[in-house]
């Protein structure tokens, strides 16, 4: 997890809001001319082709919004919506699949939508975060609601200033709860530390 972390911030010049090991993908035939060729899609050796196993073990990582412009601009280095995904090298296309499945999945049970926003944010902010990831718009009342009842955020007792309507407040996280829950790995940690 260090070495990802440590990878992000060299490449990017980055820091990441959360991350975590996604998963190791390790198909025998993961190169794009394996890919092309398929029979009830799976993958069929194409004659005289390298067949060589190659595993990644990936890593996702959040980066608070305010932070992305600050990205190291580097010919493979660069920002995409995920409805706009260009056609990636080998199977990397199905890893961003597999992590957006997983982020969806973990925004529903974590508070790991608040990793993508900065030190202070409005409901409206953590709302649009919400919905970006689940590809749908959401009530705003029982959004409101569900924060509130998740305890999740705390209020700074400020509002934000000069906007034409009601000032919206600003909240903060609740840093006594984690981003998401670490899993078997991490509550191993938690037992064998203390």
């Amino acid at each position: 997890e260090q070495a990802a972390g440590y990878t992000l911030k060299r490449a990017t010049g980055l820091e990441p809001g959360y991350l975590e090991q996604l998963y190791a993908f390790g198909d025998v035939l993961r190169a794009p001319e394996a890919r092309a060729a398929r029979i009830n899609g799976a993958p069929v050796p194409v004659p005289g082709a390298d067949h060589e196993r190659v595993v990644s073990v990936v890593y996702w990582a959040s980066i608070p919004a305010t932070e992305v412009s600050q990205t190291r601009v580097h010919e493979n280095i660069r920002w995409f919506p995920v409805d706009e995904l260009p056609e990636l090298a080998f199977d990397h296309n199905e890893i961003v699949e597999y992590a957006l499945y997983r982020l969806q999945n973990k925004v529903e049970y974590s508070r790991i939508a608040h990793s993508f926003l900065g030190e202070e944010f409005t409901l409206a902010q953590l709302r649009e975060v919400y919905e970006a990831i689940l590809g749908r718009t959401l009530d705003p009342a029982n959004f409101r609601r569900q924060i509130a009842a998740s305890k999740s955020i705390i209020d700074t007792g400020r509002r934000i200033e000069g906007t034409r309507h009601r000032p919206p407040r600003l909240y903060r996280y609740n840093t006594a709860q984690a981003y998401a829950d670490a899993g078997p790995l991490g509550m191993y940690r938690e037992r064998h530390e203390s």
